[in-house]
Formats: structure tokens, C-alpha cells, sequence
């Protein structure tokens, strides 16, 4: 794929749509794709990453190992998303790695001087980036204040309604469906619990008709019924 046509690809995006030619150029953005293959690392424990990536296609896990050599999920990250130095500082990210989760990825990866550069002459992009950040910063946020205040089955139900939000859904339909990019070990993971205990309230809220779960669709039968129970929980 020759430049051009990566142009085109990166112009899809929201994030991107504004830019033109000599915007992108000076982006260095032709010779800094990135694929990688299901399990490749794109950074493991870097102390002096200077990139911030943007994901064109594929998910990746970011995490690390703790002291006892288990793998710690913070994020999955998915198609039209950002992860590295999003602060935009070359700070230590204490041990993080990022890598190709369930299949091939297609990166764009940017110096933070390029961007920094950028976002100064381009205000529309950086009130976008500036939102994608906050939206990341608001999630994590909300992972950490449920870890803390709310039991395994409430933060089961939370996590499930703040994805599906995240999934696109409207506000106006009754339900809502999506594909399904986690496994309950996954899940697990994010929420701060064993597998075996999600595993029992995943199918405890299928029982109960909340939830439809298979390895390639998530629905939600009654969105507005899972709302109030993560509003009273």
C-alpha cells in the first residue's frame, strides 16, 4: 500500500478527517505504519517511548506483569483509538506493554514533537484529541472507583452497560447488540476478579435474561433495565 492510499485510510477517521497534504506530511506518517502479527509486542516495559500510536484496525491489550509474573489487563484498546504517551510527555510508563490481541493489527505511530507540532497549528484536532484523552481518562476513573466501592456483580453489571455505550448504542433502542472481542478470563481482568466468579455472574445475568453472551456477540436484551440496576448498585 503506497502512501497515498494509507492517507486515504488514516482520512476515515474522525480524528484525522481535517487534515490535508501538507499536514499529513509533516506528520512523517508514511513511513511509521505499523503491522503486527496476533501476540507481538509493540513496546514492552519502554522507559523512553517518544510515540503515540492510533489504532487503524485490530484490538490491543495494554497491561503489565505484576511481581509474581501475572499478566494485569489495564485496557483493551480497539479500531479508531489511541495509546502510548497520549499525555504527550516522554514519562516512564512503569513497566506497561502493548500488544496484538486476538488477531493482525494495523498501526499509525507518531513522534510527540510531530504531533505537539500539529495540534498547535490545527485547534479543531486538538479539541478532538483533547476528548479522546478525557474519554480515557473518565474511563479509567470509573474502573478504579468501582473496584473500590462496588461488589464483583455490580461491576459486572456496570462494565457491561459502560460497553455498550461505548459500543455505539443510541439511547433510543430497547436493545443492542455488538461484536464480542473478550473472553470471560478478560473480563475478569478489567473488573478485578477471578474468571470463575465472572464466569458464574455472567451466567447468572444470562438466567435472568440481561444478558446474551457468545464468543462473537454481546446483546443487551433491555438497556434501559440494565441502566437503572448500575444506578441503584
Amino acid at each position: 500500500m503506497n502512501g497515498d492510499e494509507k492517507f486515504l485510510l488514516l482520512r476515515n477517521y474522525d480524528l484525522w478527517c481535517n487534515l490535508d497534504d501538507r499536514e499529513y506530511e509533516e506528520l512523517n506518517v508514511v513511513h511509521q505504519f505499523i503491522e503486527a502479527k496476533k501476540g507481538d509486542y509493540i513496546y514492552f516495559d519502554s522507559h523512553h517511548l517518544n510515540k503515540l500510536y492510533f489504532v487503524k484496525d485490530g484490538y490491543i491489550k495494554i497491561g503489565f506483569v505484576d511481581e509474581e509474573g501475572n499478566e494485569i489487563i489495564k485496557e483493551i484498546i480497539k479500531e479508531g483509538e489511541i495509546f502510548g504517551q497520549f499525555a504527550l510527555e516522554k514519562t516512564n510508563l512503569n513497566g506497561e506493554f502493548a500488544k496484538a490481541y486476538k488477531g493482525n493489527v494495523s498501526l499509525c505511530a507518531f513522534n510527540i514533537e510531530d504531533f505537539e507540532k500539529l495540534l498547535t497549528q490545527k485547534p479543531g484536532l486538538a479539541v478532538k484529541y483533547s476528548k479522546q484523552v478525557g474519554e480515557k481518562l473518565r474511563r479509567a476513573e470509573f474502573r478504579l472507583i468501582n473496584m473500590l466501592n462496588k461488589d464483583v456483580r455490580s461491576r459486572l453489571l456496570a462494565f457491561f452497560y459502560h460497553l455498550t455505550l461505548m459500543e455505539g448504542y443510541d439511547g433510543n433502542a430497547v436493545s443492542w447488540s455488538f461484536n464480542n472481542f473478550l473472553t470471560h478470563d478478560d473480563i475478569a481482568k478489567l473488573i478485578g476478579s477471578a474468571r470463575q466468579t465472572v464466569t458464574t455472574f455472567i451466567n447468572q445475568l444470562e438466567e435472568e435474561g440481561m444478558l446474551q453472551l457468545s464468543r462473537k456477540k454481546i446483546r443487551i436484551p433491555d438497556v434501559k433495565k440494565l441502566e437503572q440496576l448500575v444506578i441503584v448498585t
